[in-house]
C-alpha cells in the first residue's frame, strides 16, 4: 500500500477537511508540518510553486486542492466510500456549497471577531495570497451578518438531518459531512462562543459530535527532508488523458487557481481526467514529479 502524505498544519480548515475523510476510510498517514505562512521551502520543490494547504502526497504524484485530495484518496482507497452510490452528486454539491458559502460566512465571522489580536505577518501573508486587502475593519463591520449566515447554513444541515439519520447522506458518513463539519470546527477553534451549538436545530450538534468522534485515522509525523527522500526515490504513477485533451500532451503548460493563490504550476502536460489536469515537472533533486490539480476552480494556459 503506497504512503499516504499529507503536507497540512493542524489549525487549517482545509486539513480538517481531509483528515475527518481520512478518518472515515481509517486510513494510515503522515502528517508533513508546513509552515502557516510563506516561505515553505520544502513544499514548494514538489508542487512547483503551489502554496496553498493541504498537499497530498504519494510518491512522486503530489495533489493539489482539498477537493482533489478528496477524490484521489477515494479512488485509491474505495473501502467506506466518501461518493456513496447514488450521493456522488450530493456529495460533489455540499462540498461546492460549504468550500465556498459556508467557509466565506466562517472566514468573516472569525476575523471580525479576533481580527485585532491578529499577527500582523499573518496578514501580509494573507494578502499575498488573495491578492486583496485584509480588511479587519471591514469584517468587524459585517461580522454579526456573518455568524446569522452561519445559522442558516446550519438550518439546512439540519433540515437534512430532520428525518433522524445520523449523517447527510444517512447511516454512513461521507464527503458531505467532512465538508460542512469542518467550518463548524473552524469557527468554534478560533473564536469560540460566536457559534459553537445549535440547540434549537434539532439534531445538529449530535452530529457535530458524531462526526467529531470519527477522528482522524491512524496519523503519523514525517520529517519535511523525508517527504523529499521519497518523492526522489519514486517514480509517478502512470497518467492518462482525455481525448479531448489529446492536443496538449508533451506541451509547455500553466495550470493555476482562479480564486485566490494564483501562483502558476509550469510543466508538460502530463495528462487529465474528468476532474484532473496533470503537468510533469523536472525538479532538481528530485527528478520526476506530476502535480495533479482540479479542472474545478483551475486554469490552463500554454506557456
Amino acid at each position: 500500500m503506497p504512503e499516504v502524505i499529507l503536507h497540512q498544519y493542524d489549525t487549517s480548515p482545509f486539513s480538517e477537511k481531509v483528515r475527518i475523510c481520512l478518518g472515515i476510510k481509517d486510513l494510515a498517514w503522515s502528517a508533513v508540518d508546513q509552515p502557516v505562512i510563506m516561505p515553505k521551502p520544502d513544499l514548494v520543490p514538489l508542487t512547483g510553486g503551489y502554496r496553498r494547504i493541504p498537499v497530498l502526497q504519494i510518491g512522486a504524484d503530489i495533489y493539489c486542492d482539498s477537493q482533489l485530495i478528496v477524490r484521489e484518496l477515494d479512488r485509491r482507497f474505495p473501502g467506506k466510500p466518501l461518493y456513496p452510490t447514488g450521493y456522488e452528486g450530493f456529495a460533489n454539491a455540499v462540498e461546492q456549497w460549504c468550500d465556498k458559502s459556508l467557509f466565506q460566512s466562517a472566514v468573516l465571522a472569525i476575523f471580525g471577531t479576533i481580527g485585532d489580536s491578529v499577527d500582523p505577518t499573518f496578514i501580509k501573508d494573507r494578502e499575498a495570497l488573495s491578492g486583496q486587502p485584509f480588511n479587519v475593519a471591514a469584517m468587524k463591520t459585517i461580522a454579526p451578518f456573518a455568524i446569522t449566515q452561519i445559522k442558516a447554513h446550519a438550518a439546512l444541515l439540519a433540515q437534512q438531518l430532520g428525518d433522524g439519520r445520523a449523517f447527510l447522506a444517512g447511516a454512513d458518513p461521507c464527503l458531505a459531512d467532512a465538508a460542512a463539519y469542518y467550518n463548524f470546527w473552524f469557527v468554534r477553534s478560533f473564536a469560540p462562543g460566536i457559534a459553537d451549538r445549535f440547540e434549537d436545530l434539532a439534531g445538529l450538534d449530535a452530529w457535530y459530535d458524531r462526526v467529531t468522534a470519527i477522528g482522524h485515522g491512524k496519523r503519523g509525523a514525517l520529517a519535511a527532508a523525508d517527504a523529499l527522500e521519497i518523492a526522489a526515490a519514486a517514480q509517478p504513477e502512470a497518467a492518462d488523458t482525455l481525448p479531448a485533451d489529446a492536443a496538449l500532451s508533451g506541451k509547455q503548460v500553466s495550470l493555476a487557481a482562479t480564486d485566490y493563490g494564483r501562483d502558476p504550476i509550469t510543466g508538460t502536460f502530463a495528462g487529465s481526467t474528468p476532474y484532473s489536469l496533470t503537468v510533469a515537472r523536472q525538479v532538481p533533486g528530485l527528478g520526476t514529479v506530476q502535480v495533479h490539480v482540479p479542472r474545478l476552480g483551475y486554469s490552463l494556459t500554454l506557456t
